[in-house]
């Protein structure tokens, strides 16, 4: 009878410790949008550039972006060239990857209106980072 007791309220207690450290990692990601977000709106290059991580993928057939000072060259070309992320970013918001915890996305119309541009984010060692930068028609 003790060891079920112990064997249960291990259980609960674990189950509380996975419940908080999911709320946790929503609430990181929500701090981080807001900065992410609110930088690219203001297109403040150095702040998007230090929540980024690097190599940058992209779309196929786009070389991906290996440093900070590579995306400061090529900012106008991953947040304005396919799609407005400003205009974007200031309306949407980014989804849960069912099958990853650790990672968001949001989706931006193209100039035709078609969402095909998928901007990436994963929660790595360093916290949560732009990742990459996908255009689902290719």
């Amino acid at each position: 009878m003790i060891t079920l007791r112990r064997t249960l309220g291990c259980l609960i207690l674990v189950g509380t410790v996975v419940a908080s450290a999911g709320a946790q990692s929503d609430t990181d990601f929500n701090a981080f949008w807001e900065k992410f977000k609110a930088a690219v709106i203001k297109v403040d290059t150095n702040t998007v550039a230090s929540l980024t991580r690097y190599p940058l993928s992209m779309s196929y057939g786009i070389r991906s972006i290996k440093s900070k000072p590579e995306l400061l060259r090529r900012y106008r070309e991953v947040f304005n060239q396919q799609t407005n992320a400003q205009k974007c970013f200031a309306k949407k918001s980014p989804e849960k990857d069912e099958a990853n915890a650790k990672r968001y996305s949001v989706a931006c119309p193209n100039e035709a209106g078609d969402e095909v541009v998928i901007f990436a984010f994963e929660r790595g060692k360093l916290g949560w980072r732009f990742v990459g930068l996908d255009n689902l028609n290719e």
